[in-house]
């Protein structure tokens, strides 16, 4: 092998691709300067259109997909190792060629040319039979002649320029030389053939040692590779089984709601189907009481007797009959408009989530509300159908009005049914003073049904809480309250100031503040105030009291059914606020937050009923 053959056989592994781990085939440089094939990073890139192109090598992400082009010098080196690696497998500085079986079974004595030769003299460059290879054995005259096995290629081991036979070998040129030709090669490394034997065995012997690591290196990455693959393959399949069991159940779901939406117009239209009906055979009897009639105002015409027609025409005009009546008959327009409004709602609910995912796919950098896993699972659609309340819907439930800011601020609270951050207003910052001041901070809020207890109904796009005795069928989930029938919202906040309104229909027994994601969902412990990591006032039994790490306030009980909560994470407090005719503090807790902070709500008595974003709901 040649030294330049060496060099570039050394910068083989500078010129193997990272992902094939073979000499590069089209190389192809990015711009963070890594090289691979052409194909292996296409392979690699493979599906990612619209997405995410990154560096298979350090990550690194790129804005768009790179232009690729031919890194020629690569390819050029690619192709000097490959040419080198050629000439060295095809025998080129190998030495003479071995003699064919047939050629070494052919090797006859130089003196008689009939026998067999035993051995071969170097020194003579003849080879002998047994008979005349004695005077080699025992005449000291050739005790310095070197003998071996028979050799049939002697003149083909002899240098054609000196006639000598190749005793040495130029490791830097490779060739096998005679004597003379050596002195030429006085500033390169030659050795004797037994010498550059040894040398080339221990370096083949080494490589193929190379070779056999990277041959089990490669079948364990292949097996590693394969692994992979598998695992990848069974993590898809779960996926896909999870996804198909949720895309069933929100289709079950939706089926559900359009049954019972279809149930309660069918059964209104069974109601006025039923007047109608009804109408119509007492107009039918009409009629027959009005042809009777006529039918004896015909017969009293046809008397010809005075007295007789005067009897009968007294008789007849006692049992005239009344006018026909057509009683008013309608739909329900409230109940109609009820069911059709919360159809749009869910309709601009479920296109408001797409929207949302679409945007995510087109830049998957941006955070998108819900795109985590745990906060898309507690989005989702309730693991249970909850009935549709359609005859509790009152008009102020359905004309839902945005609560305006002070003329001398641009901003808006969010609009209802699409939960967002509020931006974060100055005048808030400190102790408010009005209602106005807080309502730019407003937030709308919707509950998460995998954290509610089984025995709090969700209806209204999840902004109406009421408490059932009858357990609901909802899936089990880690995240859902035990032992205390509460819950918590779908968006915490970990910054900024934040604003909701509830409105308290019914019950004696319920409580509103805030909590970590992280509190218990179960034991005692669970329940709103009596640990660490909540902080609420509740109702119990008609009083009033604030709760935090299991110690209690008693405060005095506000003449109003709706209550107002205010979240500053900058500064670290929550505050209660009643709103009637004045808007007043109720009780403030001053913490540092560590986690987000999510609004929570604790319902007991039957009768109770929590309406959340109240400011929705007029003043």
């Amino acid at each position: 092998m040649s030294s330049m053959a060496q060099s570039l056989e050394e910068m083989a592994e500078e010129l193997t691709c990272s992902i094939c781990l073979s000499l590069f085939t089209t190389p192809v440089t990015l711009p963070c300067g890594h090289n691979f094939c052409s194909q292996c990073l296409d392979l690699s890139w493979k599906g990612a259109e619209g997405a995410v192109f990154s560096c298979p090598q350090c990550r690194y992400v790129f804005s768009s997909k790179p232009e690729l082009r031919k890194n020629t010098l690569l390819s050029n080196l690619v192709s000097q190792v490959e040419a080198a690696r050629g000439e060295d497998g095809g025998g080129g500085d190998s030495g003479p060629e071995e003699e064919p079986e047939a050629d070494k079974a052919a090797v006859l004595c130089d003196s008689c040319r009939n026998v067999a030769a035993s051995k071969t003299c170097l020194t003579c460059m003849a080879s002998f039979c047994p008979e005349h290879l004695i005077p080699h054995l025992h005449s000291p005259a050739f005790l310095d002649h070197l003998l071996s096995q028979p050799m049939g290629d002697l003149q083909r081991r002899k240098c054609t320029e000196h006639n000598k036979l190749m005793d040495h070998y130029c490791w830097e040129h490779g060739l096998c030389v005679c004597c003379y030709c050596a002195l030429t090669h006085r500033t390169c490394r030659t050795y004797s053939l037994p010498e550059a034997k040894q040398q080339k065995e221990l370096h083949y012997t080494n490589m193929l040692r190379s070779m056999n690591q990277k041959i089990e290196k490669a079948t364990s990455t292949a097996e590693e590779v394969q692994c992979d693959q598998r695992r990848l393959l069974e993590t898809t399949r779960k996926k896909k089984e999870l996804l198909e069991a949720e895309f069933d159940e929100i289709k079950t779901l939706v089926d559900e709601e359009r049954r019972r939406a279809m149930a309660k117009i069918e059964e209104e239209e069974a109601k006025v189907i039923s007047k109608f009906n009804f109408t119509q055979s007492v107009l039918s009897k009409k009629r027959q009481e009005y042809e009777k009639m006529r039918s004896r105002v015909q017969s009293l015409l046809q008397e010809d007797d005075d007295l007789q027609f005067l009897k009968r025409a007294t008789k007849l005009k006692d049992t005239t009959s009344k006018e026909p009546f057509k009683p008013k008959m309608e739909f329900d327009d409230k109940l109609l408009q009820s069911i059709y409004k919360n159809t749009v709602s869910l309709k601009d609910a479920i296109k408001s989530r797409m929207v949302e995912t679409s945007e995510w796919r087109a830049h998957p950098t941006k955070k998108v509300p819900g795109s985590d896993a745990e906060e898309a699972g507690r989005k989702r659609f309730p693991s249970s159908p909850t009935p549709g309340n359609y005859d509790e819907q009152k008009p102020k439930n359905k004309t839902k009005t945005k609560a305006k800011p002070p003329a001398t601020d641009a901003s808006a609270p969010p609009p209802p049914g699409k939960p967002q951050r509020a931006p974060r207003a100055k005048s808030a910052a400190r102790t408010p003073d009005s209602r106005e001041q807080v309502m730019m901070c407003s937030v709308t809020l919707s509950a998460d049904p995998s954290t509610a207890h089984k025995k709090i109904v969700l209806s209204d796009l999840f902004t109406r809480l009421s408490v059932s005795d009858v357990p609901q069928h909802y899936r089990e989930s880690p995240q859902r309250f035990v032992s205390c029938s509460q819950l918590l919202c779908s968006e915490g906040f970990s910054q900024g100031v934040h604003y909701w309104e509830i409105l308290k229909e019914g019950g004696n027994f319920s409580g509103v503040g805030v909590a970590y994601q992280s509190i218990s969902r179960f034991g005692s412990e669970s329940r709103l105030g009596r640990n660490k990591v909540s902080w609420c006032v509740e109702w119990c039994n008609g009083q009033l009291q604030a709760w935090h790490d299991d110690k209690q306030t008693d405060l005095t009980t506000p003449n109003t059914n709706k209550y107002g909560v205010l979240l500053n994470c900058d500064q670290g407090f929550v505050a209660f606020y009643c709103i009637g005719k004045k808007f007043s503090e109720i009780y403030k807790f001053r913490a540092k937050f560590t986690e987000p902070v999510y609004p929570a709500f604790w319902m007991f008595s039957s009768k109770t009923v929590l309406v959340l974003n109240a400011f929705q709901l007029g003043p």
